[in-house]
C-alpha cells in the first residue's frame, strides 16, 4: 500500500466516523474507497465493518449526556441489534460472493434514496413528535424494526443509521438528539458483533481496517461534538456522489 493510498483510507475513516455520529451511512464513504483501491467487495465490506467499530464507540462516548436515562430501553433494543447483527453477518459469510455483488448495489440505491429523503423524514417525525412526552418503553414496533436493521447492518451497513432514526422516531416519543444518541449505540453494537465474527471467519485487510479505525475514532468525536455545525445539504450531496460511485464501481 502506498503512502497516498494509506492517507486516503485514513481520511475516509475520519469522514465516515463523523458521518456515522451525525446521521449514519459512513460506509458509503469508506466502502467505495476500498473498492477503488482494488479490494474485493466482500473483503472491503468486512474490513470496513471492523474499522468503523472504534468510531462508533467514540461517538457514543461523545453522546453520553443524551444517553442519560435511556438505560432500560437501550438494553432491550441492544439485544435486538446484536441478534440481527449476528444473523446478517452469518448471511454475508454463507451466501456466495456473487450474491453480495448482486445485492449490495440495490442496498446502496436504497441508502442513497434514504439520504436524499432524510429531510422529509425528519420533518415528518418532528410533526408527529410531542416534545412534552417521552415514551421510555420500547414496544414491539421498535424491537422488530431494530432487529431488521441489525440484519441489514450485519450484512451491509450503509444507511443503517438512517433506518434506525426513522424507526426509533416513529416508535419513541423523545428528542431527536436523544434518539440519535441511541442510534449511534445500536448501530455500533451491530458493527461490533459482526466485526467479532468477521475476525475469526473472514478474510480481513488488516492495514486498511486499522487505518479506518484510527480515522473513525477522530471522526466519531468530531461528529458528536462539532459535526452538527456542518451544512447538512453539503454533507448529503457528498454521500450521494460517493454512493453513485460505489454503484458504478460494483456494476462495472
Amino acid at each position: 500500500m502506498s503512502l497516498l493510498h494509506a492517507l486516503a483510507i485514513l481520511a475516509a475513516g475520519v469522514a465516515a466516523g463523523t458521518m456515522n455520529s451525525l446521521v449514519g451511512s459512513g460506509t458509503l464513504i469508506t466502502f467505495p474507497v476500498l473498492l477503488a483501491f482494488g479490494y474485493a467487495p466482500v473483503t472491503a465490506n468486512v474490513s470496513n465493518t471492523i474499522g468503523l467499530v472504534p468510531g462508533s464507540a467514540s461517538g457514543a462516548i461523545g453522546y453520553r449526556r443524551e444517553l442519560a436515562g435511556q438505560r432500560v430501553r437501550t438494553m432491550r433494543l441492544a439485544a435486538a441489534s446484536v441478534s440481527g447483527g449476528v444473523l446478517g453477518s452469518v448471511l454475508l459469510l454463507t451466501l456466495p460472493a456473487s450474491a453480495f455483488k448482486a445485492i449490495v448495489p440495490a442496498f446502496i440505491v436504497i441508502a442513497v434514496a434514504l439520504i436524499v429523503l432524510q429531510p422529509r423524514i425528519g420533518r415528518a417525525l418532528a410533526r408527529r413528535r410531542d416534545p412534552g412526552v417521552r415514551r421510555e418503553h420500547a414496544g414491539w414496533l421498535a424491537v422488530s424494526g431494530v432487529f431488521a436493521t441489525g440484519i441489514y447492518g450485519g450484512y451491509f451497513g450503509a444507511a443503517q443509521g438512517i433506518l434506525l432514526l426513522a424507526i426509533l422516531g416513529l416508535s419513541l416519543d423523545d428528542g431527536l438528539q436523544r434518539i440519535n444518541a441511541l442510534k449511534v449505540v445500536l448501530a455500533g453494537l451491530v458493527g461490533f458483533v459482526a466485526g467479532v465474527i468477521f475476525v475469526f471467519a473472514a478474510h480481513v485487510a488488516w492495514l486498511a481496517a486499522l487505518l479506518i479505525a484510527a480515522g473513525s475514532v477522530l471522526g466519531g468525536v468530531l461528529g458528536a461534538h462539532g459535526g452538527r455545525r456542518l451544512p447538512e445539504p453539503v454533507l448529503r450531496a457528498v454521500v450521494v456522489v460517493v454512493g453513485v460511485f460505489a454503484i458504478v464501481r460494483l456494476l462495472g
